[in-house]
């Protein structure tokens, strides 16, 4: 990743921060912006931060999420526009935004981060799933619109990593049921999932564009 440039949402914990350190580990200059410099949530704010870029970067991980806990029939509408707001909303801008830049210029990685839970069902995730489902919907789109342009669209869909979202969302009791009857026999580390996104948005990704990868230890083989 030497001299490319890469936009990752979410760079301050967990799978984002793990991201933007491996990133800068391969050569990358990382542009990380914080809820004060871009707040997703807001449409006017997303606009104002990509004005202030001189260029378009060379990758783009949306990585950034919110996934508050509530049963369908428990979901309110403010709580809904959130989710959507910054899970799907921010990404699409952003691929918007700077999709055409990478197709101009003929290179381009866009990685967004997805869930296992856009793929399988766990009660109290129904806004956070939709958002992400609906992601995955974004991701084989722009990857057929902007094929062969150089510019290669794909989504991580992780299942239970060590995270503070995780372990916000989820008991202890919970958590060592999870790791119970995971294949893996344990959780995955953040580290983990940073390694999958740096390949397929490296140049050693040439070819796979267009997939939801997941990356659950074999939760959705049970």
């Amino acid at each position: 990743m030497n001299g490319r440039t890469a936009l990752v949402t979410g760079g301050s914990r967990g799978i984002g921060r793990a991201v933007v350190l491996r990133f800068e580990e391969l050569g990358a200059r990382v542009l990380a912006p914080s809820r004060a410099e871009m707040d997703l949530a807001d449409p006017a704010s997303v606009r104002a931060y990509l004005e202030t870029l001189e260029t378009t970067p060379d990758i783009l991980v949306n990585d950034a999420g919110v996934n508050p806990l509530a049963r369908v029939v428990d979901v309110r509408d403010d709580a809904l526009d959130e989710v959507l707001g910054v899970n799907l909303r921010a990404p699409f801008q952003l691929c918007r935004a700077l999709a055409p830049g990478m197709a101009e210029r003929g290179y381009g990685r866009i990685v967004n981060v997805s869930s296992v839970w856009s793929v399988v069902a766990r009660q109290g995730r129904g806004a956070y799933a939709m958002s992400k489902a609906a992601v995955n919907a974004l991701t084989r789109v722009l990857a057929v619109e902007v094929a062969g342009t150089g510019v290669l669209v794909n989504a991580i869909a992780p299942g239970f990593i060590e995270t503070e979202l995780t372990r916000q969302n989820n008991s202890p009791a919970d958590l060592d049921a999870v790791v119970a009857v995971l294949p893996v026999g344990r959780l995955g580390r953040p580290e983990e999932v940073a390694d999958l996104i740096a390949f397929l948005c490296s140049e050693r990704n040439g070819y796979t564009t267009g997939q939801v990868v997941v990356c659950d230890g074999g939760y959705t083989c049970l």
